[in-house]
């Protein structure tokens, strides 16, 4: 089993495969997100993980994008609580350094540690990047934000560990194939469609999950690329597609909706929120 991802060694992306496949599970790191889909459509890999959206930074928009692009399948999702640290080359201390280098949302989420330490923020391309760098051309004075996985992979210093300003930092990603997976104990659904231009569209599309008593988790709108100003809404709801009730919902949506793609029925987790509902 191989398991691709976006980014280089060490990244946020493969800390999430780690934790949904464990450590032994091969990987395989891809440049940009296109490059990602691009290896799970033709198959070099067995799955990708994507990073869809962050609680504090919102959604990724070129990932919903992407999945509207490729014919793929949502497996399950995965909620990766992520944990910035700060990382040195072999020596130096917090005082020797001046400057650190990272992903400018890493940074901004760093922002008040940062301040603490009289340390500059020099953005960068990538947060795994950052570390990958600075263990290949060691500068002193730069450290590097990013995860202790890239600090143990690149063998940098782990000067400090949960430097973020804000604890409830969790990213959310979905796993990515070709085929249906199994059912879970508990199950979402997550479509795109879009409306009809006329009054009361929306409310109507999203009625028909509300008379049938299915909760919604997440409703999103986007831009439609090729129709400017017609947006797509990107949807999660509770159930699997196989269930009565949703085949009901599902059916009706059609008969409503100018167009849906359904992007998969997977085994969930829990995130707490789901009891309130939408």
């Amino acid at each position: 089993m191989i398991i691709a991802f976006q980014g280089v060694h060490g990244a946020y992306s493969e800390q999430a495969i780690r934790q949904h496949f464990g450590d032994s599970v091969s990987v395989y790191p891809c440049p940009t997100l296109t490059d990602l889909f691009a290896a799970i459509q033709s198959r070099k890999v067995t799955y990708g993980i994507l990073p869809v959206e962050n609680a504090l930074a919102g959604a990724v928009s070129q990932a919903y994008e992407l999945l509207m692009d490729y014919d793929l399948r949502i497996q399950a999702d995965v909620y990766l609580h992520v944990h910035h640290a700060l990382l040195t080359n072999p020596g130096q201390t917090i005082e020797d350094l001046h400057a650190v280098r990272s992903h400018p949302q890493a940074l901004a989420q760093c922002e008040q540690f940062l301040k603490r330490h009289d340390l500059k923020a020099i953005p960068w391309y990538d947060t795994a990047g950052s570390a990958h760098d600075l263990a290949s051309e060691p500068i002193s004075g730069i450290g590097a934000i990013a995860s202790e996985l890239a600090g143990k992979l690149y063998g940098l210093d782990i000067l400090e560990t949960q430097i973020e300003d804000v604890t409830f930092n969790f990213t959310r990603f979905f796993v990515l194939g070709h085929d249906d997976p199994m059912r879970g104990d508990y199950n979402k659904t997550s479509l795109v469609f879009a409306t009809r231009h006329r009054p009361a569209a929306l409310y109507d599309c999203l009625g028909e999950f509300a008379t049938r008593g299915l909760n919604l988790t997440k409703i999103e709108s986007r831009p439609r690329r090729n129709r400017p100003w017609e947006p797509v809404f990107y949807l999660d709801f509770e159930g699997h597609w196989q269930d009565p009730a949703c085949q009901e919902a599902l059916a009706a949506l059609l008969q409503r909706a100018s167009f849906v793609k359904m992007l998969g029925s997977y085994p969930a987790v829990k995130t707490g929120r789901e009891s309130v509902g939408i």
